[in-house]
């Protein structure tokens, strides 16, 4: 009987995907919810077939290198940032991705982070959890949504999912994209099409909704920043490295900037040359007015279980020699059956 193909696992995933992988291949798995390293996941992937592959992995010509019976990378997510597709299609290997089931969660935390910024949450948990909270204070007072206009920066999926649950919230909504939307798209959504720099002059909160792309590392940086309101709050739910990180933290030093927001940082962003080790220490003041979560976009528990099984199946079809529904890439060495 001939062997089953060899899958590796880079980061733990749910029972129920690995009772369904078990069916098509042998696996190799990370039962740990750390991240392997480096050295220790080129030498899983010697002989592997297939791999699934997550958020803290990145793809380049060392790792295929080590990995040269590879067929397809079912990658658990949305974004590919960290995956170079023109290596990968090279080595005739398929590169999957989950377009969709992210964006609804990650919309839902993008909320999340605007209140919690605005209201200031993260200083009333500590007075109370301080044992400092003796009752109703004049103090602590933020910004709203209602009444508020909130300036979208990517009008994607994303953008587009942040101003559908936006509706009915009594925010004027501003768009900025370099591919706009359609009008029909723009008035259904109450978004009035903008520049960036009339965005950023006008916004209460500034929420920032692209993908990490040639044009959008730093794209808001000083200058941008400097366009801001002093009373502004800027939220990051993109990537970590559309901002420049130190010119945020040295603009909440100096007041141009009344507050951050982030679900994303620029060390994740690993294929990126010159990237920093970990969070800018500056950002992590505490007398700063800011909010970070350790990028909890996708983490609903069935979202991920959900993601997971869609990257198996996109696995589970490459190796039966079908192009996997959620191929981003068409590799020029791969046969692809009927």
């Amino acid at each position: 009987m001939k062997e089953k193909p060899l899958t590796v696992i880079t980061h733990w995933i749910h029972p129920e995907v690995t009772e369904y992988l078990t069916q098509h291949c042998r696996l190799l798995l990370n039962d740990t919810r750390e991240s392997l390293p480096r050295k220790e996941l080129f030498l899983r992937l010697a002989q592997a077939d297939a791999a699934m592959m997550f958020m803290p992995d990145w793809v380049d010509q060392e790792l295929l290198n080590h990995a040269p019976r590879l067929k397809v990378i079912g990658a658990a997510l949305k974004g590919f940032d960290n995956y170079d597709v023109e290596a990968i299609t090279e080595r005739g290997v398929w590169l999957t991705n989950v377009p969709d089931l992210l964006t609804v969660p990650t919309a839902e935390l993008t909320i999340g982070l605007m209140l919690s910024l605005g209201r200031n949450f993260r200083q009333g948990d500590q007075i109370v959890m301080g044992g400092n909270f003796h009752g109703w204070r004049p103090t602590l007072y933020g910004t709203g949504i209602q009444g508020s206009t909130v300036g979208l920066i990517g009008m994607g999926r994303l953008g587009q999912a942040v101003a559908g649950r936006l509706q009915g919230w009594g925010a004027r909504l501003l768009g900025h994209d370099v591919c706009p939307l359609g009008p029909d798209r723009a008035a259904e959504l109450h978004v009035e099409q903008t520049g960036l720099d009339d965005l950023l002059r006008r916004s209460d909160f500034v929420v920032l909704l692209t993908p990490l792309a040639p044009g959008t590392r730093h794209l808001l940086g000083a200058e941008k920043l400097a366009l801001v309101r002093p009373d502004c709050l800027l939220i990051n739910a993109g990537r970590g490295s559309c901002v420049d990180e130190a010119a945020v933290a040295a603009a909440l030093r100096q007041g141009r900037l009344a507050g951050y927001a982030a679900d994303v940082f620029e060390f994740e962003d690993w294929a990126l040359p010159g990237r920093p080790n970990a969070v800018n220490l500056a950002l992590l003041d505490s007398e700063l007015r800011t909010v970070f979560t350790p990028h909890l976009g996708s983490a609903v528990e069935h979202v991920r279980l959900e993601i997971a099984m869609e990257a198996a199946e996109n696995i589970v079809e490459a190796l039966q020699g079908l192009r996997p529904h959620g191929a981003v890439n068409s590799p020029i060495h791969v046969s692809v059956g009927a």
